[in-house]
């Protein structure tokens, strides 16, 4: 029998997840172009070629000029409609590629104006999501030949920092407050936000699974955000915070003290101490072995999104520099997610296909990433049907492994 090679074919057909995922990152070319038209919001080309030119790139010389890509995706993104339609093709696109488990996470603030409100936003995202869960779980894959069930959860995004022009509900807030300082008027948004969060699970029974804080992290600190990851951790709503994306360790600190953070989106500087700004921090050494040691032993999962940190990262010269080797052989908790599968060009799959390629990951991590993906997850149903879940996907990743290897992978050497 040849040596077992970790083919993109194997990949694709295991059961994966993508906790971190944007809507308006993730809308499909053709759609946004579709939708450009419907709506008369003019791009600078209306063919998929011309975009990935102008707007969606390779590289980008920072994060903020990535995230401007946001301007066209977000601008489509304002009636029901479209928000139900670009929601129910990323559930289809990822269960195509063998995604049982979406997080999908955006600003409901980004879409609010006068004829839209965040609870809204918030049903019309839903409802696409539903339609596509109900159709595949109906389907024979999962009725006949017993696959895993699609499950998916709503996170929403607080933005650490905005400008008027971000959308008609910025532009009211700022005008309402124009004498405040802007980080009481960023925390006013963030707490607003929060409380309908709350409200859209609690009492329409939304699958809002989760808080996040997006958006540039240097000079917007998660600390000007407290008050509403307090409210959301006083009424057991999960957090999850962009943090050591484009910043150093300190940022990450941050997240998991002021923000309680049950998970870190990127975390990719986690280790890296040269990248600490904070003149206060002394022993820098010290501080990121205290805080690494900190995040392995609460399980803190790590979403880690290679191709957004190569895209944004001028520095970053190839994957085979990116942190998660490392972050690896710390054996802290991570998983692989795609960030925008659009703005990244970008698939679960490919990601996977990415870190075996240039950061030697194998048989045993592919594994455990994936799994871990559905335990960290912030799933909507109960903990022993989660329980129940999580047995009935390892059985089934299990099952690929034999059909394409027609043995079990050894994975008894480590933990």
């Amino acid at each position: 029998m040849g040596e077992k090679i970790i083919s993109k074919e194997f990949i694709k057909a295991l059961p994966k997840t993508d906790l971190h995922v944007h809507l308006d990152g993730s809308i499909r070319p053709s759609t946004l172009i579709s939708l450009a038209r419907e709506y008369g919001v003019e791009l600078p080309s209306y063919t998929e070629d011309g975009l990935r030119e102008t707007v969606f790139k390779d590289r980008y010389d920072n994060l903020g000029e990535y995230l401007s890509g946001f301007g066209y995706t977000v601008a489509v993104l304002q009636s029901e409609l479209a928000l139900e339609r670009v929601a129910y093709e990323l559930a289809v696109d990822n269960q195509e590629e063998g995604v049982r488990y979406l997080e999908v996470r955006f600003a409901p603030q980004l879409h609010v104006h006068s004829h839209l409100h965040s609870l809204m936003v918030l049903k019309a995202v839903n409802r696409g999501l539903e339609r596509a869960q109900v159709e595949f779980n109906s389907s024979a894959a999962v009725t006949e030949n017993g696959e895993p069930p699609f499950h998916y959860g709503i996170i929403v995004c607080a933005m650490r920092m905005f400008r008027r022009n971000f959308s008609e509900y910025f532009k009211s807030l700022i005008n309402a407050h124009r004498h405040a300082p802007q980080k009481e008027i960023y925390g006013m948004a963030s707490l607003e936000l929060a409380r309908a969060a709350v409200i859209a699970r609690d009492v329409h029974g939304l699958p809002v699974v989760g808080f996040d804080l997006a958006g540039e992290e240097a000079g917007y600190p998660a600390g000007d955000h407290a008050a509403a990851f307090e409210y959301a951790h006083k009424h057991f709503m999960k957090k999850t915070v962009h943090a050591g994306e484009a910043y150093g360790p300190e940022s990450i600190f941050q997240a998991i003290t002021d923000l309680y953070a049950d998970r870190i989106g990127h975390g990719t500087y986690l280790l890296e101490s040269d990248m600490i700004t904070d003149p206060e921090i002394e022993d820098r050494q010290h501080y990121v072995r205290q805080l690494s040691q900190y995040i392995a032993d609460r399980r803190i999962t790590l979403e880690v999104c290679l191709t957004s940190n190569l895209q944004t990262n001028p520095n970053m010269k190839s994957l085979s520099e990116h942190s998660f080797r490392n972050l690896r052989e710390a054996r802290l908790s991570t998983t692989i997610c795609t960030d925008n599968r659009t703005v990244s060009n970008t698939t679960v799959t490919n990601e996977i296909m990415l870190a075996v390629e240039h950061l030697n990951l194998d048989f045993y991590d592919l594994k455990s990433i994936i799994i871990y993906g559905f335990k960290r997850s912030f799933m909507p149903i109960s903990y022993l049907d989660k329980r129940a879940y999580v047995r009935q996907i390892i059985d089934f990743y299990e099952s690929v492994e034999r059909q394409f290897f027609h043995t079990d992978i050894d994975d008894s050497k480590r933990e």
